[in-house]
């Protein structure tokens, strides 16, 4: 059955997963992109167009103006668009009113970030069980899909573990996820996404240690490992969403989250932070003016969409997997590696940008199927791994599958 998608975002995820809906608009119908600055989304499908991404010329691809706050008027728009399916790529401070919106409109919800507070970053763990987990019960009563965290970190990840549970392993002891980006934007300083965002996570480290939760500081742990395609990369212990659910979900005794950083990049963020830079709270200007630091470095700061003309190298996200199959000691690395210059050709967007954007609208299209249209609230982890893959594989982000030696990464 075709569902109809109502996009809402305009940023970067959400200009490649405008491209990859139009792309398979013969299952995801028509497809409406709304925001609260509506000429970004008019640009998203002028890019589109460009690009020839229109499977079925006959659908319709447009643009809506909305406060996603509004929940009386997301549901009028979720109404009059006549959409089934909502892919929440904005801000993660919408997504409890989007949610409530999509429970009251009866459609389908999915997200790529666990919700946040503006005035509380890094929030008690799990992340998940203080806003989301809490709708669960009703979005069951009401037999409302809503599938939680499925871009690529958190989301593909996650489908990594429960691919490795079902066909690679019999117990699980230790589970490292990584994320690395040997790329160059040619940029003196920029982030990949959403730099108020990128920032926030990088308050304090909560990680899954022992199976009980470890807090660290910031940066203060790295690590090497050699990846596939992109070699030695220096990664360092962070918090991340996926870990909030895998740690309910998927029985390991540790799960942790690396990211790579250059040594550039961690000394800029440093200045930036000691400077006051980076902080959520309001501080006055001499003239009177209140602003929050973190939103003026976002503004100074270049959008990570405008990086993608430029960007040259590959990314690496995967999971190292350790545990037991057939009492034996085994190890794994799942991964997908992504190219930036291959990413622009085909969206006019970077690597991470697209990670992020395709696997929401494999997600969407498994909906459609009624495949992974689970009647209820669930994270990625919990559903059915091997046609997600496989829609992944086609869509532009295929998995490989590494045995490696044991203990390269200590």
């Amino acid at each position: 059955m075709i569902k109809n998608v109502l996009i809402v975002g305009a940023g970067g995820v959400a200009h490649v997963a405008a491209h990859k809906c139009a792309q398979n608009n013969d299952i995801l119908g028509d497809i409406c992109i709304a925001s609260r600055k509506q000429y970004k989304c008019d640009s998203i499908i002028e890019s589109v167009k460009r690009k020839n991404n229109i499977k079925d010329k006959i659908k319709k691809l447009y643009s809506r103006q909305i406060d996603a706050f509004d929940i009386s008027a997301t549901i009028k728009l979720i109404k009059k668009t006549n959409s089934h399916i909502v892919i929440n790529l904005a801000t993660p401070y919408i997504n409890k009113s989007l949610l409530e919106a999509c429970i009251q409109s009866g459609v389908a919800y999915m997200d790529t970030a666990v919700h946040e507070e503006p005035e509380e970053p890094c929030e008690s763990p799990p992340w998940y069980a203080n806003y989301e987990w809490k709708r669960k019960d009703i979005c069951k009563e009401k037999g409302i899909t809503a599938i939680l965290g499925v871009g690529f970190d958190p989301g593909v990840v996650n489908s990594y573990c429960a691919l490795a549970l079902k066909h690679h392993f019999d117990t699980i002891d230790t589970i490292d996820i990584m994320d690395v980006n040997a790329g160059n934007h040619g940029k003196y300083f920029a982030t990949n996404f959403d730099p108020e965002i990128n920032f926030r996570e990088f308050v304090k480290v909560l990680t899954w240690i022992d199976r009980k939760w470890v807090t660290k500081d910031i940066h203060s742990i790295k690590k090497t490992y050699d990846f596939p395609v992109v070699g030695k990369q220096t990664i360092y212990l962070s918090g991340h969403d996926e870990i909030h659910s895998l740690s309910k979900n998927i029985d390991a005794n540790s799960i942790r989250f690396w990211m790579g950083f250059s040594d550039h990049y961690i000394n800029i963020f440093t200045v930036l932070t000691k400077l006051g830079l980076t902080s959520v709270k309001p501080v006055k200007t001499a003239e009177g003016i209140e602003v929050v630091p973190l939103k003026v470095i976002k503004a100074v700061l270049p959008e990570p969409l405008s990086l993608a003309p430029n960007y040259t190298g590959k990314t690496c996200i995967g999971n190292l997997i350790k545990g037991k199959k057939n009492s034996k000691d085994k190890e794994i690395f799942i991964y997908n590696s992504c190219d930036h210059a291959a990413c622009f050709k085909e969206v006019e967007s970077q690597a991470i940008s697209y990670t992020a954007g395709v696997p929401p609208v494999a997600a969407a299209m498994l909906i459609a199927k009624g495949i992974w249209d689970t009647k209820t609230m669930v994270n990625v982890e919990e559903l059915d791994p091997d046609p997600f893959i496989d829609s992944l594989n086609t869509l532009g982000l295929p998995t490989e599958i590494q045995e490696t030696k044991i203990a390269q990464l200590v």
